[in-house]
Formats: C-alpha cells, sequence, structure tokens
C-alpha cells in the first residue's frame, strides 16, 4: 500500500532535516575559534520480510534471495571530527593553540573540569590567565598567574609560562599549562562556548605536559581556526537538499496513487 511509502518517505526527509541543521551548524561556526565540524551518519530501519532468504520453492530448492522491504532510515550518530584546524597568527601573546592532539583545562564556577581547544585567554582582575569569555571566567587548571608588572609573556611549546619582569633579561617560570588526553574524543559532551565535557563514553581524562605521549605542542600568539571547509559543506548542502525533494517527490508519488485508489472505488 502506498500508505507504508508515506511512511518511509517521511523518516527520510525527518533525517535529512537533521542533517541540514548539522550542515547550517557547521557552516554558521565557520569562523569560530577551535570548532570542530560535525557530521551526520544515517542507518536503515528495520525490514518487513515477505520471504526470508534459504526458504524452499515449489520444487523443494533453496532460494538465493528472499523478499525484504525496508521501512526508511533514521540518524544514527552525529560524528565530531576532530582534524587539526589551520593555524591564524594573532601576535596576541595571550593567544595559544595546540598543534597535535589535546585540550586545554579549564575550572567551571561549579567546579567541574571542561575541557576546550580554544585558547585565547586573557587575565583577570587577579592576573590569573583564564578563557577569554565575556559569559564567564573559567581559570585555567592548573591556575596560573601572571605579576602585574610582567613587561613580557612567553609560552613555550612544552607549555611552560614565563614573564620577563623589570631591571632583568632572565625569564621566571610562573606556571605550566597542562593538556588533556582522552581515548574517545568523539565520546565527549558539548556544552557550547567551545567547551566539552568528560562523559563514560569518552574515558577518563590523562593529564600531560604539552609534547609527551603523542599530545601536542603548544604556538603562542596563535589561534588554532574552525576545521569547516565551506565549499564541501555547500556541496553537500546541496546533495541533501536533492535528496530532501527527491523523499518529497516520493510522498506526493504516494499520494497520487491513493487518490486514484479512492477515484476507482468511486466509480
Amino acid at each position: 500500500m502506498s500508505v507504508q511509502t508515506l511512511y518511509t518517505a517521511a523518516t527520510g526527509m525527518t533525517s535529512l532535516q537533521t542533517k541540514l541543521d548539522t550542515i547550517a551548524n557547521n557552516l554558521a561556526n565557520t569562523e569560530t575559534t577551535s570548532y570542530k565540524r560535525a557530521r551526520a551518519n544515517f542507518e536503515d530501519l528495520f525490514y518487513q520480510h515477505q520471504k526470508l532468504p534459504g526458504s524452499e520453492d515449489s520444487a523443494g530448492q533453496l532460494t538465493p534471495t528472499g523478499i525484504s522491504i525496508g521501512l526508511g532510515t533514521r540518524v544514527s550518530s552525529i560524528q565530531t571530527d576532530f582534524k587539526q584546524g589551520a593555524f591564524k597568527n594573532t601576535g596576541n601573546s595571550l593567544d595559544v593553540a595546540i598543534e597535535g592532539l589535546g585540550f586545554f583545562k579549564l575550572m567551571d564556577p561549579t567546579g567541574e573540569i571542561l575541557y576546550t581547544r580554544s585558547g585565547n585567554f586573557s587575565l583577570n582582575a587577579n592576573g590569573q590567565m583564564c578563557q577569554g569569555s565575556a559569559e564567564t571566567g573559567r581559570l585555567l587548571e592548573p591556575p596560573i598567574t601572571i605579576p602585574q608588572d610582567a613587561q613580557a609573556i612567553v609560552v613555550s611549546p612544552e607549555g611552560k609560562v614565563s614573564v620577563r619582569q623589570p631591571n632583568t633579561t632572565a625569564l621566571t617560570q610562573v606556571g605550566t599549562i597542562e593538556l588533556a588526553m582522552f581515548i574517545n574524543p568523539e565520546g565527549l559532551l558539548k556544552m557550547g562556548e567551545c567547551l566539552y565535557a568528560e562523559t563514560n563514553a569518552s574515558g577518563t581524562a590523562q593529564t600531560l605536559q604539552p609534547g609527551q605521549q603523542g599530545s601536542g605542542v603548544l604556538r603562542q600568539n596563535t589561534l588554532e581556526a574552525s576545521n569547516v571547509e565551506p565549499v564541501s559543506e555547500l556541496i553537500d548542502l546541496i546533495t541533501t537538499q536533492r535528496a530532501f525533494e527527491l523523499n518529497s517527490q516520493v510522498v506526493s508519488t504516494g499520494d497520487q496513487i491513493m487518490q486514484l485508489i479512492a477515484n476507482l472505488r468511486r466509480a
């Protein structure tokens, strides 16, 4: 019956709408620091088996194939692509990018440790390094305090933060930036504000010094750009739109068949 056609096509339209929403979010975050693009994956639904493979035919022979009618599709997951984004040189000594794997650790006011790839840091009123946000001043973990008389701030690739103070050319180390590594970063919970939270799927955070055991190194005066490729997203947008139109055409065709059947009954 064409009724099933309508429901099957509707699952396709619903799933493709989710993919369109995902693409729209990717394009909206093209200029978001350290944003990682998302990808919608699909899976087919269960099948209506009218005849199972291997059934005996009228001659007693086993059939090589069966008759199975699919009932549509759904979104199976939305995966995050953690591929390295391009680097933007800003000239700001408090801008730090991660070249390679790992996340900065931030202390939320609730006491929870959150994670980010966005290294646009700033200083609060106490001289502590924190996330450059107009919403919440989350401190870098472990805390690093920059002296008020610091004339220059230097962040080494290994995460050592040093300052140069008046009347001396020597650098004084004031702290070390640590990175967190996860066995499954795709399992992190997206919190918004370029933040992630640990989950059972991500595994427990492993704290490392930059450059150790596969973790990335730091690049000062630099920010990591979004890894969204607008051209690829636009191509994906066009193909998704066409697939959505095809499913809508199936709905229209199913409706026409049902109308034809109704007219035959009235004839």
